[in-house]
């Protein structure tokens, strides 16, 4: 592996900057040179702002974190790379992999994944997101013919969206404040509506993932009599209020949390970790979620332009360029 590996490291509360780095290389490792990586906006916004709170600082950590929470730390995990050395099979092997981002690394064959070679590099660096969707379809178990919503347009909530438009015969629509979202949802074949055109209530299904207390309100405000409305959104540090009263017992609601960290129960008897996130990217290898990836960036310019970044309203999946 070569001397000039390059890390971005989260170094106090909106600051970042670049380090040299030198993986750890050991046998039936792959040595990897970066392509492309994806921000995972809502996540690595609350690690870069020293969100985390310390009950979590364990739980949270991704699977190749260098540092400890809450600074310095090497974050990320949306890692789409070319294989450089490492059994012959696997050289020129375009992989993806749950690592922070940086330049070249070594990684266990078993954590590089394969990209098939109908998933581009940018689709590539949706799969994490695509397996957070993924867990929580498992989680809500959604039904053919269902009405289903899903506040908030981010690239989690758009993809949730996007599965489920998928079920035959449900009704799905994508509800966000931003009327920009109408673009992406008709990209995607799937309902639009801002909070003030949506329905008021009705819904079988509820996803939300716009990371707002006033988004969570919405969600309980529009699931039907004994629907489930599935909390997807992490608010770190952030205490969020919500109004119980009103018909949230009468109508017999059910507020379900759903993480990606451990594999949906209705599944992890039979799935494992590495079986989940290989099938989201091969969930990946549709053209039509090319909408989601909206800018790059040089790695070089992240740590000046990562606050920009993380705090640009209305910004899809945002790549850094190796």
């Amino acid at each position: 592996m070569e001397n000039s590996s390059q890390a971005l490291w989260i170094i106090g509360p909106g600051r970042a900057e670049i380090r040299s780095a030198k993986p750890t290389e050991e046998p039936g490792m792959l040595e990897v040179r970066a392509i492309v990586s994806g921000i995972s906006r809502g996540t690595e916004s609350l690690v870069f702002n020293g969100r985390v709170p310390q009950s979590e600082w364990a739980r949270m950590r991704c699977p190749f974190q260098e540092g400890e929470f809450p600074y310095p730390v090497k974050y990320g995990y949306a890692m789409v790379g070319q294989v450089e050395n490492g059994p012959a099979k696997r050289i020129g092997q375009r992989v993806f992999s749950l690592y922070p981002h940086q330049s070249r690394f070594a990684i266990p064959a078993v954590a590089a994944i394969p990209v098939p070679e109908t998933v581009s590099n940018s689709r590539a660096v949706l799969a994490a997101q695509m397996e957070t969707a993924m867990n929580a379809t498992w989680d809500a178990a959604p039904r053919i013919g269902d009405r289903i919503a899903v506040v908030g347009g981010g690239v989690a909530g758009s993809l949730l969206a996007y599965l489920c438009g998928r079920l035959p015969g449900a009704e799905v629509t994508l509800i966000d404040i931003n009327n920009d979202r109408q673009r992406i949802a008709a990209a995607l074949d799937i309902g639009f509506a801002t909070p003030n055109d949506a329905p008021v209530a009705g819904y079988d299904l509820v996803f939300h993932t716009s990371g707002t207390a006033s988004g969570l309100q919405l969600a309980l405000s529009l699931a039907g009599f004994e629907a489930t409305v599935v909390e997807i959104s992490w608010y770190g540090a952030q205490a969020v209020s919500v109004e119980l009263g009103g018909a949230f017992h009468s109508q017999r609601l059910t507020l379900l949390s759903s993480q990606v960290g451990s594999v949906s129960p209705a599944r992890r008897a039979r799935w494992d970790h590495r079986r989940r996130l290989e099938k989201a990217l091969a969930l990946c290898s549709d053209p039509r979620l090319d909408v989601l990836v909206s800018e790059e960036t040089p790695f070089a310019e992240v740590p000046a332009r990562l606050p920009e970044i993380l705090g640009a309203p209305g910004a899809l999946c945002h790549l850094i360029r190796y």
